[in-house]
């Protein structure tokens, strides 16, 4: 019988300890809010001994977010009163709270960090676990660095904690040196000897990514009677990071028979949980990480093309559905194979096409591919205009009249005026425009918003570089709403400033193949 898996997440504990990725009260209530929606049963908000603000910001999430029953709001503390003090004062406007205090079991801890002998340090971690006893029923006690204890030991605590009153035991793997076989066994003795003495007690594990293991000994952890585990969005947390959340719930989800488990995490909101995450902490998600990364439902491979085109389950092992995205992306390379290129002309209307036809049009894509790394819908439609206006002295439809195409631009940054003027063309019309904005960006889209005369709403800005130097060539990554929907585009180039025009008006044009084209 499948059995539950507790999901707690300390993005907003672990995953802000990232250097740069601060969050203000705004911020932490809106990833909570996130968090509610997503699905989570523990919400760990911060270390609130730490800080006013992050005092601050616990006791709202716990007042606005922990107003219901199904959900547990908790916070770190060290084993001392003070930080108890502050954790309960903070979590206990929440209808669910709990306190969670951690404190080292390994003799690195224990004779190097606090210079204390082991009886010491255990008398002091019984000692906070009663404390916390006296504000609430529920306390988690973390055995810090677990995976390096002396296992003894590491009993010896855990069974001294719960006996004083602990009702979720949490075993870390705080600096990732565990690996999958030896932590499943470990996890496997403690729950042994756990559920002997107390069976209500949860038993859950916390693991870091030091040596890419965290998702591997979190799934180990379960599969040997790990009752929650401790997680982040995207994965972020404390150097190398810590276990991914949307990792550990998808390999569970797809794989039941082997877990024989289940999470009440909705998987729909986890894409949106991640954008959300990713852009107030500014960390970029590696474009190939597992479940959220660009690339993981994208394919540009012909081989692969095609047999995505056959059947989906020959290479999609997860439908992008399942965890809120639109569909997977075919994306159009000179990589791509003739199936891949066919589906997309078909789907743009092009079914009519000859067999010579289309063998002119794919050579064409692929001298297009080859200067522009990626080819947009826009851009066949161009091609196929081409193609008949060229080799059948006719052209379909003149749809290249349709389509923007910047020219040229000039943009001033200063803390008075940005602005931007624009040159772009659409068809043989040449168009001008200039903007005012909050920044040069800002002064950039409104500019180009204007002149396509479409109500479009930014919501995503990224850069990236994919080269060093001088020269170094940025990525620009947007993702706007027209009428509904969003549309992701990308634009490259060793200007910025171009790059960021370019990759908003293929978006411009995206919408205009979906919107705004004739037919016929």
């Amino acid at each position: 019988m499948a059995r539950k898996i507790w999901v707690f997440d300390t993005t907003l504990r672990d995953g802000e300890q990232v250097p740069g990725a601060k969050l203000n009260q705004y911020e932490k209530l809106e990833v909570a809010q996130q968090l509610k929606k997503l699905g989570v049963d523990i919400i760990e908000a911060g270390f609130p001994a730490s800080s006013t603000g992050d005092f601050n910001a616990v006791k709202e999430i716990a007042a606005t977010v922990g107003n219901t029953d199904d959900m547990m709001i908790t916070a770190l503390a060290r084993a001392v009163k003070s930080d108890i003090d502050a954790v309960y004062n903070s979590v206990k406007h929440a209808e669910n709270p709990l306190i969670h205090i951690v404190l080292g079991t390994s003799d690195i801890h224990v004779e190097k960090k606090f210079g204390k002998s082991k009886n010491q340090i255990l008398d002091i971690g019984v000692e906070a676990v009663k404390y916390a006893k006296n504000y609430l029923p529920d306390v988690q006690y973390s055995t810090e660095d677990a995976s390096r204890s002396d296992f003894e030991y590491l009993w010896k605590t855990i069974e001294a904690v719960v006996k004083a009153g602990a009702t979720i035991i949490n075993v870390p793997d705080t600096v990732g040196y565990a690996e999958p076989e030896e932590f499943g066994e470990l996890i496997f003795k403690l729950n042994d000897r756990l559920k002997n003495l107390n069976d209500q007690v949860l038993l859950s594990v916390h693991c870091h990514n030091d040596l890419g293991m965290a998702t591997a000994n979190t799934l180990a952890a379960i599969k040997n009677g790990a009752d929650k585990v401790e997680c982040t969005i995207n994965g972020i947390g404390e150097r190398a990071g810590n276990a991914a959340l949307e990792e550990v719930v998808m390999a569970i989800h797809t794989r039941p028979s082997v877990y024989q488990a289940y999470t009440n995490i909705n998987t729909k909101e986890i894409m949106n949980t991640s954008r959300l995450v990713s852009s107030f902490m500014g960390l970029d998600v590696q474009v190939n990480k597992a479940i959220t990364g660009d690339n993981a439902f994208a394919h540009s491979s012909g081989i692969h093309q095609d047999g995505l085109l056959k059947s989906r389950d020959a290479y999609e092992i997860i439908s992008p559905h399942e965890v809120g995205l639109d569909d997977m992306e075919l994306v159009l390379t000179a990589r791509s194979g003739r199936h891949a290129v066919k589906n997309a002309l078909e789907k743009l209307g092009f079914d009519n096409l000859t067999d010579v036809q289309f063998e002119e049009i794919f050579a064409d894509f692929l001298k297009l591919a080859d200067k522009k790394k990626e080819v947009y819908h826009h851009d066949l439609y161009i091609i196929v205009e081409n193609h008949f206006t060229e080799n059948h002295n006719q052209a379909i439809a003149h749809f290249s009249d349709h389509f923007f195409e910047l020219i040229d631009l000039q943009v001033i940054s200063n803390t008075s005026f940005p602005s931007a003027s624009v040159k772009m063309k659409r068809g043989e019309q040449m168009l001008e425009g200039s903007a005012v904005g909050s920044g040069p960006i800002d002064a950039l889209y409104s500019a180009i918003m204007e002149m396509s005369q479409l109500d479009i709403q930014l919501h995503e800005y990224h850069i990236s570089s994919v080269s060093r130097g001088k020269e170094a060539v940025g990525k620009v990554k947007i993702q706007v709403e027209f009428r509904g929907e969003k549309y992701t585009a990308k634009a490259t180039d060793t200007d910025i400033m171009k790059a960021s025009a370019s990759a908003f008006i293929n978006a411009i044009n995206h919408i205009v193949v979906d919107h705004l084209l004739p037919v016929g």
